[in-house]
């Protein structure tokens, strides 16, 4: 297979029109559209549905679209790792961090360690929503994420390495209950203004869930999705909100603000080292991905956090 063709069918569905595509690929667009006939030739299937408005994949289209995007990956690993035989690991490699969770705080270290110990690897770190995160995995955009969750999703492998309890952040003598030990009971929390990350997150989705089991109604009155902005309104007393650990610490660097564990019951989210299962790991994403476990490891001090079972 002639993966120009592969590459070009790439570019034609990302611009969504084949004039646009040939613009980008700086070639004409008779020998492009021919390109696309041999595709569709070659797999015997109608691959894009052409209209005044440019053009849109079938369901063949997107099946070859995705499988495509893994084929380029996969040569592009290969030059890689055949043009850095014998040296140190080098080259892209893209880590996705879940926010408000410890994959965020091991951001700035990740990103030290590596240009220390790696400094021919680039590191492109993407903090963005699991969901998004998974895709990408998916999809062979993105090597490895730390997400919440421990699976199973098609096409991911989950590897879970921690769980942490999850704790009331709020403004010293504002609307969150003083609480006894550093804790606050589910039921306290009730009538507490909160403010949490969107229905699409999993903090947002297992404090609901704690709630609802507990038939208690959460009084949720703002959606932040800026860990920067969240941390500022609570400090404001605009309402408190909800973290794992290793974020609240973040916080406390910062602000001076109050943190007690969520009792009775807890509230505990799942934290995973996420790969793709249909494609090995290049050899600076392993060596990313060894380092990233070595400071997992030593992140073992934080009350509230523990190890997943083995």
């Amino acid at each position: 297979m002639d993966t120009r063709r592969l590459y070009s069918f790439i570019k034609i569905i990302d611009a969504g029109s084949i004039t646009r595509a040939a613009d980008i690929l700086h070639i004409a667009q008779p020998a492009l559209s021919q390109q696309l006939s041999a595709l569709e030739g070659q797999f015997g299937q109608q691959l894009l549905i052409r209209s005044k408005r440019g053009v849109a994949p079938t369901e063949a289209g997107r099946v070859l679209y995705r499988h495509a995007q893994l084929i380029l990956r996969q040569v592009d690993l290969a030059h890689a790792a055949v043009s850095v035989s014998g040296r140190a690991p080098a080259g892209s490699v893209s880590v996705g961090l879940a926010p408000y969770s410890l994959g965020a705080a091991l951001a700035l270290p990740l990103l030290k360690s590596v240009r220390e110990r790696y400094p021919d690897i680039l590191l492109h770190i993407n903090e963005n929503f699991g969901g998004v995160i998974s895709e990408a995995i998916m999809t062979g955009r993105m090597d490895m994420a730390f997400i919440y969750g421990a699976g199973p999703l098609r096409g991911v492998q989950f590897e879970p390495l921690r769980t942490e309890d999850l704790f009331l952040i709020g403004a010293p003598g504002g609307t969150a209950p003083a609480g006894a030990r550093g804790e606050v009971s589910l039921e306290e929390l009730e009538h507490v203004p909160l403010l949490l990350p969107s229905g699409i997150h999993t903090i947002r989705q297992v404090v609901e869930a704690a709630f609802q089991h507990a038939s208690l109604q959460p009084n949720v009155v703002g959606e932040v999705e800026s860990a920067l902005t969240l941390v500022n309104a609570v400090d404001a007393n605009l309402g408190a909100t909800v973290l794992p650990w290793s974020a609240a610490r973040a916080v406390l660097d910062v602000h001076s603000l109050s943190v007690r564990r969520i009792v009775n019951p807890t509230i505990q989210v799942k934290l995973s080292l996420v790969t793709s299962d249909n494609q090995p790991l290049s050899e600076p994403a392993l060596a990313v991905h060894d380092l990233f476990l070595e400071l997992i490891a030593a992140y073992d001090d934080s009350p509230g956090m523990e190890k997943a079972p083995e």
